[in-house]
């Protein structure tokens, strides 16, 4: 059976060449180990990158996107699996349903939004999979220093840092995701730090 990640990220063709670089890595990382993958459905940016480098490798993609940006030509057009959806929320919602893991690469306001719900879901037990960074370049230092004040100054437990995984090389991804357990909060536990 083929599993299938969901990866957020970027939309911005502005930023450095490391990040499109590391974009292409993890497509062709997913293509050639027979993962599926979930994505935003952009031609741009790291989501171009990721799309363009799936599709050379002949992997299974399915893109998820709103019309407004369909009619603002966001859309990828060799993306052959486009699903078209009305809201934000209702692509957040398929964009992970049914999905082994979710990978996030750098990105914005709208890749840490995807994240944060991500884990919080995964906090409240409501998504059990692996959910991993690639930490491109250090792109996600300061996040990660900011969700290890939070389990420091008690505002999550110390084993919620258990609910994301952190690798520097998209190379190493599918051994972050084979090596992660799966999730599964005590919803007892949940209101208590």
């Amino acid at each position: 059976m083929v599993k299938r990640a969901c990866v957020f990220c970027a939309s911005s063709s502005k930023i450095d060449k490391v990040y499109n670089e590391a974009a292409i890595e993890l497509g062709n990382v997913l293509a050639e180990n027979n993962w599926a993958m979930n994505y935003g459905g952009g031609a741009v940016g790291l989501m171009g990158a990721v799309a363009d480098s799936m599709l050379a490798k002949k992997g299974v993609i399915t893109g998820i996107i709103p019309r407004f940006m369909v009619e603002v030509e966001w859309e990828h057009k060799g993306v052959k699996d486009m699903v078209h959806v009305e809201t934000m929320a209702e692509r957040k919602e398929l964009l992970v349903k049914d999905v082994d893991a979710v990978i996030t690469l750098p990105g914005s306001t709208g890749t840490l939004e995807e994240l944060f719900e991500v884990l919080s879901n995964k906090k409240l037990g409501l998504f059990s999979k692996p959910v991993i960074l690639i930490n491109t370049n250090g792109f996600f230092n300061p996040l990660i220093a900011m969700l290890e004040k939070m389990i420091e100054e008690n505002f999550m437990r110390v084993d919620h840092g258990e609910l994301w995984t952190v690798v520097n090389d998209p190379k190493d991804v599918i051994a972050a995701i084979d090596a992660n357990q799966i999730w599964r909060e005590d919803p007892l536990k949940i209101a208590t730090v």
